[in-house]
């Protein structure tokens, strides 16, 4: 980590905000390049091939006859429906097949020990069983799997850990919710039941949405292990959970205590604070409330009077609560705001509770410029005042009933819905003259994400976990570079979460989780004690342990032990998850081989809910971090950069990219969940916006694909565009046509050489591809490593689609047909290599098409691997790199580019002259050389072409393409244009481009020279050489410019 230390101390954060902004424009760029060669028009070379392209069949027609598990029976490529890409014929009975022959277990020794690189791990975040996986768990498993088949392809011992979370108030609620609408024998609410009835509900929930969940991943093609399949409430991970609670309890980490917390009315529940959405209110709004007829008002700051006891004066407070002011116990004031100076110390009197009194105190805490500067307190329900309340010894009086009327402290309200108090008060202080005014007032209103109701913080006894002590093992492992996380913002996020961490509330008061191994102690003869009261209280692992344990706090007296009827907050048995799924609390080899897990992918906005609570009960329960590295991607937004919700028909079931689904389908599903119809509506309009056809099929490769590529390293949020994916179905068929394309050259007879290696005897055109095919894995595999997963798919599509099918293997047609044998036979061989080895390198992001394909290519002499998903990932290899040649054929590409594009723009039909203008002796001797496969390159159009010497002055009446720094290509146009002071407009246009390419470059380098750091120097050579190529560009394009304008003349 020193280097990266280093980084940061010379890298200003300005300097380091450009070089990012940079990276990312580079990143968007080649995105941008990628989706328009995948429009159908953008793609000229797949013209030829349109009507082979198109399938003659449909998928849903299609029956797979191969027997489940068995490796997949390959249907010739004439027949109907392999002539094209299908996705669903592709992918089936490939995963059946993985999965049978146990691939997707860890490859070990024979022995049984780790292979020599060592472990690879994820244990995967586990998705909700509340209902379907949606896109952006796709987009988590897509990112986790390619680097689990890459690791797999690499030779790690690889374990990918499956499972699901119970979701204890998320599933709670959705069955709740669906009782409702559909009552089950006459009964629609949850207390209608008995307790296990109702888990038993939950359970049958969990049962149907853990089949759909587990549907989904195998269909994305996800290589989980399903042996070590886990689920938050099983037997295993429920003794973890128990174990934990019963260790912390006993060490005074988790302790009883009466405090507010975060309150649901509608569920009856406390909420963590991920459950609470923050709403912001500029003034005055009505908010619809579950359980209210009228929307109810928020916004608005009410004024009244508190009468100052035996006296004729009163103090004036401000609220946005005015129900509350029936729990108010204070007046607070700064101590140094002269208007007040006189009234600390003084007493209230409440205008609607008689027999309740204010003390009227000072706090520094007070802000004099809000409201009137004075401030009611009402401590059992503000957290705000909860803490003044404990500063100053006031009294905590709570006036809500759990199903949020009020209780007997709210006097005649008692009973009264609380909003429905709100006006009741308000009218009341009216009538009392107390009332002065009402204004608009900024707010945030807390709202419950689960039910949509108004959280209020609420006075309630309940289990507490001891913060502080955990926080600074977390804080230290991830400043030494122990446990990486990356990108470095979210890092900077997570120290800082870690360092204002508060206790953790771990009660829910649900029927649905992991009921608290805590229980009551009554004795006999004695009144109940405290039930806040830790003393009152043991834990057990079994109920016999905390008898023993009661017996063991009052010996000599009979006691009886009730268990809390609460459970834990969910996220105490998922921050478990990365050893609980491997057998803790039990010593197995599982945990013994594959803890601490290597990698936690997940979203950026869990990371201070779960990822740190799992690094904080690893480094306490094992002593080790539960993970060496966090990659935390963006979150998924719609195309108009919206969040994903239900409510807003935005959320996309994976499925329905895979096969393809209609709009009117689209809308049934929307009818059929559980969203009001005011929701229904407003989900409706966004789907005929977004898609007006319905979703194309798109299947798993292309879906994975797409989600890999919208990742950038910065993590940063992805607006999700369907189109975008189902232009990757077209890459997809490029590359099954490509494949068909070369199997067919190759034959049926064709069996490739024992090894890759060289032979010497390989054409310029072989020594490029193979030259960019390890330039690819090299890339490729530092890209991955980096966790620049955007820059991965970029390199491998630009190597499959514009250097192998677009040049290699459209120029290697040529030579196999019109060469000696020998140098055909050096094709073909190179033509395998190179298709073979972009398969594996594609695998795994497209695990299924590339295993369809690889499937077909015939194997190398003594190669027996049954499956691509346990072939070798390629690595650099030095004696493929050949930097001259890939120099020398760039400039034969680079030249014939240029002709064919000047005899296009000046639609020459019949002979042309061009001119290749070498700008020094090595492009000149190069260009010289290969003259012969530049006019083969420069299209069908009869092109008379002559090579100029390094440094002869360039040919006149002539059009030029500057191809770069070390040369440039010219056409005579002199007898074929009409307006030469058009064709100088159009010069200067390309000059103008060019001038702010240059400017650009130039203010990039002048950053770039103040920071020294490797990242920075790569960065720095890639525009140093873009400079020189610019530089080049506007010396020919001024010298044409100057010759069009005199041609005016």
């Amino acid at each position: 980590m020193a280097s990266t230390q280093a980084s940061e101390k010379s890298m200003s954060e300005k300097q380091r905000l450009k070089l990012e902004k940079f990276t990312n424009k580079k990143e968007k760029q080649a995105q941008q390049a990628q989706q328009q060669q995948q429009q159908p028009n953008g793609v000229a070379k797949e013209k030829k091939s349109k009507k082979q392209d198109v399938p003659a069949v449909k998928s849903k027609d299609w029956v797979e006859e191969t027997p489940a598990g068995q490796k997949k029976i390959l249907k010739p490529l004439e027949d109907d429906f392999h002539k094209a890409y299908i996705p669903k014929v592709v992918e089936s009975a490939w995963y059946s097949f993985w999965e049978d022959q146990g691939l997707f277990k860890p490859q070990t020794e024979k022995n049984g020990s780790l292979r020599p690189k060592g472990k690879y791990v994820i244990a995967i975040p586990p998705p909700n069983v509340t209902g379907k996986l949606h896109i952006g768990h796709a987009l988590a498993l897509s990112l986790e799997d390619t680097l689990i088949r890459w690791h797999r392809m690499r030779q790690f011992s690889t374990l990918y850990i499956p499972g699901c979370d119970h979701a204890g108030i998320a599933t709670q609620a959705v069955v709740e919710k669906q009782l409702a609408r559909h009552p089950k024998n006459g009964k629609s609410k949850r207390q209608d039941f008995s307790r296990p009835e109702f888990v038993q509900l939950c359970q049958d929930w969990k049962e149907d949405y853990h089949r759909e969940i587990n549907k989904t991943t195998r269909r994305l093609g996800v290589s989980v292990d399903w042996s070590r399949e886990a689920f938050t409430m099983s037997p295993q991970l429920s003794k973890a959970v128990t174990e934990t609670f019963v260790q912390l309890h006993s060490e005074g980490l988790i302790y009883r205590a009466n405090r507010l917390v975060h309150w649901s009315c509608r569920l009856s529940t406390a909420l963590s604070t991920l459950e609470v959405d923050q709403k912001e209110l500029e003034g005055t709004t009505k908010l619809d409330v579950p359980g209210y007829d009228k929307k109810i008002e928020f916004g608005t700051l009410t004024y009244f009077k508190y009468p100052i006891e035996g006296s004729d004066q009163t103090i004036e407070v401000a609220t946005t609560r005015p129900e509350t002011m029936l729990g108010d116990t204070a007046i607070a004031v700064h101590p140094q705001d002269d208007r007040y100076k006189d009234f600390v110390g003084k007493t209230a009197q409440h205008p609607i509770i008689p027999d309740r009194k204010l003390r009227i105190i000072a706090d520094e805490y007070v802000e004099r410029e809000f409201g009137t500067g004075a401030v009611k307190l009402t401590p059992a329900h503000d957290h705000n005042d909860f803490n003044l309340g404990k500063k100053h010894n006031l009294p905590f009086i709570n006036i809500l009933n759990e199903d949020g009327t009020l209780n007997s402290n709210a006097g005649h309200y008692a009973g009264e819905k609380r909003f429905n108090a709100r006006y009741g008060v308000i009218e009341e202080l009216k009538k009392l003259g107390l009332y002065t005014k009402q204004e608009p007032n900024k707010m945030v209103v807390p709202i419950c994400s689960r039910s949509g109701d108004v959280v209020e913080p609420l006075l309630k006894p309940q289990w507490w976990m001891r913060m502080e002590p955990l926080t600074k093992p977390a804080i230290d492992v991830v400043e030494s570079g122990e446990l990486i996380i990356r990108p470095e913002l979210r890092k900077r996020q997570y120290l800082q979460w870690m360092r204002n961490l508060q206790d953790w509330c771990l009660s829910r008061q649900l029927w649905w989780g992991h009921q608290i191994p805590a229980y009551y102690i009554s004795i006999e003869g004695e009144d109940g004690g405290d039930d806040t009261n830790d003393d009152y209280w043991v834990c057990g692992r079994t109920e016999g342990e905390a008898q023993e344990k009661a017996e063991k706090k009052f010996p000599g007296k009979k006691v009886t032990l009730k268990r809390d009827e609460d459970v834990l907050d969910t996220w105490f048995s998922s921050g478990l998850w990365p050893f609980s799924t491997l057998g803790w609390p039990d010593k197995t080899l599982d945990l013994e081989n594959y803890f601490p897990n290597t990698t936690m992918e997940t979203g950026w906005d869990i990371l201070p809910f779960w990822v740190s609570r799992m690094i904080m009960f690893s480094l306490k329960l094992t002593g080790k971090v539960p993970f060496t590295e966090v990659f935390c991607h963006g979150l998924i937004r719609d195309s108009d950069g919206r969040k994903m919700s239900k409510s807003l028909g935005n959320v996309v079931d994976p499925i329905d990219i895979l096969d393809g689904i209609s709009l009117d389908a689209l809308y049934q599903k929307l009818l059929e969940g559980n969203l009001a119809q005011a929701e229904v509506k407003n989900a409706e309009k966004y789907q005929k916006k977004a898609f007006p056809q319905g979703i194309p099929e798109v299947g798993a490769d292309a879906l994975r694909f797409s989600l890999v590529n919208y990742t950038q390293a910065s993590g940063s949020d992805i607006n999700f565009d369907v189109k975008t994916m189902h232009g990757f179905r077209r890459f997809c068929n490029k590359i099954y046509q490509a494949t068909k394309y070369v199997l067919g050259k190759l034959g049926d007879d064709f069996v490739p050489r024992e090894s890759s290696a060289l032979t010497g005897k390989e054409s310029l055109p072989e020594k490029w591809i193979l030259t960019k095919m390890n330039t690819a894995a090299n890339q490729i595999n530092q890209a991955l490593e980096e966790r620049e997963f955007a820059r991965s798919t970029q390199i491998i599509y630009r190597y499959l689609y514009d250097e192998l099918f677009d040049i290699y293997i459209e120029n290697s047609k040529s030579i196999i047909s019109d060469s000696t044998p020998e140098e055909a036979r050096s094709a073909m061989d190179t033509l395998y290599t190179t298709l073979e080895s972009g398969l594996r390198l594609m695998s795994p992001f497209m695990p299924f098409l590339t295993e369809e394909l690889w499937q077909r290519l015939p194997r190398r002499p003594g190669d027996n691997t049954s499956s691509i998903t346990i072939a070798e990932y390629p690595e650099y290899e030095s004696s493929f790199d050949d930097p001259r040649s890939e120099t020398a054929y760039e400039l034969v590409l680079g030249c014939s580019k240029g002709i064919r594009s000047l005899i296009a723009d000046y639609a020459v039909k019949d002979k042309g002259v061009a001119y290749i203008v070498p700008l020094n002796q090595m492009s000149h001797d190069t260009a010289s050389a290969q003259l012969a496969a530049i006019k083969s390159l420069s299209g069908k159009t009869s092109v008379d072409i002559s090579i100029l010497k390094a440094g002869e002055v360039s040919p006149t009446g002539c059009a030029v393409f500057p191809v770069s720094a070390d040369v440039n290509v010219y056409l005579e146009v002199k007898d074929r244009i009409q307006d030469a002071g058009k064709e100088a407009e159009k010069v200067k246009a390309k000059l103008d481009e060019a001038r702010k390419d240059q400017d650009d470059i130039d203010s990039l380098m002048a950053e770039l020279s103040k920071v020294q750091d490797k990242v920075v120097t790569e960065a720095m050579q890639s525009a140093e050489s873009r400079k020189q190529d610019v530089e080049a560009r506007l010396r020919a394009l001024e010298q044409t410019f100057t010759m069009f304008e005199r041609m005016k003349v």
